[in-house]
C-alpha cells in the first residue's frame, strides 16, 4: 500500500511538467513572435529551471517512499489481513476498481483473484474447506456478485440483514458470496466465474439442484459473461442455473464512463490539457467495460480503447433456460419524471438497466422486471421491495426445457 501511493505520488510531477511545458511553449511562441531571437536564451533558462525542480520533486519522493519501505519492512507488525476486515477490504475494492488491471499485471499482491468469501476471508473451492465454511449446505446456491469498487460487505447497505440471510431463512437457499477485481475487463472476470462456479459445485457438501445468479451493477455483467462463456465451453455448473438476476445493471452503458471517454478525447486534443487526458485514461479496463456493457474478449482484444468510434458491441444471448429478471431504479418516484429520465439512480440510466435503448435491445421479459423508484444505486443492494421480488422469482418453479446436469448453450 505504501509503495502504491508513493508510485501514485512520484507520477505526479512528471503530469505538473508536461502541464507547465505545454503552457511555457505556447508562451514563448507568442514571446518569439514579438521579441525574435532574443527569447532563446529565456526560454533556456525556463526550461533549466524547470527541468530541475521537477527532477528534485521526482528524486525527493522516491527517497522518501524508500524511507518509508525500510521502515515498514523492520516494523513486524501483527495484523490481520487488510482484505479481511470490511474497512479494509472496501479500500482494496476501491484501488482494484481504479487500478485493478495494472495492478495484476504488475504482480502486485493488491490484486487478489477472484474467490469465494466467508467473514471476509477466502475460501477455496476444496470439499473440506467448503463443508467447513458452509456447515448447513443446500441444493439451491444462490450466487452474490458486487458491483465496480465493491465487496461482499456492501451487501450489508442499512444494517439489516441481507438478502442472503433472508432467502436463507425464507426459502432455505444458501447464500455465497464471491469477491473479485472489478478493474479486470468484464470477460476476464467472466471467465473466473465460469472456472470458480465449476470447481464449487464439484466440491460442494451436497449435490447441486438450482444456481441463482444476482449481481450489481457491473456485478450483472460478470455473471452474463460467466455464463455466456460456461455455455461456450460446454461447463457442466450452467445447466443448474435458473435464475440470473441483474440490479441496476449497464447493459447498454454507463452515462458517466462514456462521459469520461469523450471528455478525454476532447482534452487530448489541446497540449495544455494533454496531461489530464492521460490522467483520465489511466482509469481500468473494468470501467472501461461499462461505456458499453462489453462482455466479451473480441470487443476489447486488439482495439485502441481511447478510440473516440468503436465498432460495434457483440450482442451476446442470454442463457437459454434461465429466467433473466432486472431491477431498475430512478432517484425519482416515476421512471417518466423528466429528472428520472435524465440521471436515473445516479449511476445507471433505466434503458440501461433494463436493456432497452434505441440502438440496442436485450431480450429481457417485461414481467421479469421491477422499478423502484425513489432510490440511488447503492440502494439496490439491500431494498426492502427488491428483496420481495427475489423471493416470488427465486420460489417460482424451476425454469422448463432444463435438466440437472445438462448444459445450456446461446440461442
Amino acid at each position: 500500500m505504501a509503495r502504491l501511493t508513493f508510485d501514485e505520488l512520484g507520477g505526479a510531477p512528471a503530469g505538473l511538467r508536461d502541464f507547465h511545458q505545454a503552457v511555457a511553449r505556447r508562451a514563448f511562441v507568442g514571446v518569439r513572435r514579438g521579441v525574435g531571437a532574443a527569447a532563446r536564451p529565456a526560454e533556456f533558462v525556463h526550461d533549466a529551471v524547470a527541468d530541475g525542480v521537477y527532477t528534485g520533486l521526482r528524486s525527493a519522493t522516491r527517497l522518501l517512499a524508500g524511507g518509508v519501505d525500510l521502515t515498514l519492512r523492520h516494523a513486524h507488525v501483527e495484523r490481520a489481513p487488510l482484505s479481511s476486515s470490511p474497512h479494509g477490504s472496501r479500500l482494496l475494492g476501491a484501488l482494484q476498481g481504479l487500478r485493478g488491471d495494472a495492478l495484476e499485471r504488475e504482480g502486485s499482491p493488491l490484486a487478489q483473484p477472484m474467490a469465494v468469501r466467508v467473514a471476509g476471508c477466502p475460501v477455496p473451492p476444496e470439499p473440506g474447506a467448503l463443508a467447513d465454511a458452509f456447515p448447513v449446505a443446500t441444493p439451491q446456491v444462490v450466487v452474490f456478485l458486487h458491483g465496480l469498487m465493491e465487496t461482499e460487505h456492501s451487501w450489508r447497505l442499512g444494517g439489516i440483514p441481507t438478502y442472503g440471510e433472508r432467502l436463507t431463512e425464507d426459502l432455505g437457499a444458501t447464500p455465497v458470496y464471491v469477491r473479485y477485481n472489478s478493474g479486470r475487463h468484464v470477460s476476464e472476470n467472466g471467465r473466473s466465474l465460469s472456472e470458480l462456479l465449476g470447481a464449487l459445485v464439484a466440491a460442494w457438501p451436497v449435490a447441486v439442484d438450482e444456481i441463482a445468479l444476482i449481481g450489481h451493477s457491473m456485478g450483472g455483467l460478470v455473471a452474463r459473461s460467466g455464463c455466456f462463456y460456461a455455455a461456450e465451453e460446454e461447463a457442466e455448473w450452467v445447466g443448474r442455473v435458473r435464475h440470473v438476476v441483474s440490479l441496476g445493471t449497464p447493459h447498454m452503458g454507463a452515462p458517466f464512463e462514456q462521459a469520461v471517454h469523450y471528455a478525454s478525447a476532447a482534452l487530448h486534443a489541446v497540449p495544455e490539457t494533454r496531461p489530464v487526458a492521460r490522467f483520465l485514461r489511466r482509469r481500468s479496463a473494468g470501467i472501461r467495460d461499462l461505456r458499453r456493457g462489453t462482455l466479451v474478449d473480441e470487443d476489447w482484444r486488439d482495439r485502441d480503447p481511447d478510440a473516440l468510434r468503436a465498432a460495434a458491441c457483440r450482442e451476446v444471448p442470454l442463457l437459454e433456460g434461465a429466467t433473466h429478471c432486472f431491477v431498475t431504479a430512478t432517484i425519482t418516484g416515476s421512471p417518466r419524471h423528466p429528472v428520472g429520465r435524465l440521471v436515473g439512480d445516479f449511476l445507471v440510466l433505466v434503458p440501461s438497466a433494463s436493456g432497452r435503448s434505441r440502438a440496442r435491445r436485450i431480450p429481457f421479459r417485461a414481467e421479469h422486471g421491477l422499478h423502484v423508484g425513489g432510490a440511488h444505486h447503492f440502494a439496490l443492494l439491500n431494498h426492502p421491495a427488491i428483496y420481495a421480488k427475489l423471493c416470488d422469482w427465486l420460489a417460482s418453479a424451476s425454469a422448463p426445457g432444463r435438466s440437472l446436469g445438462g448444459t445450456a448453450r446461446g440461442a
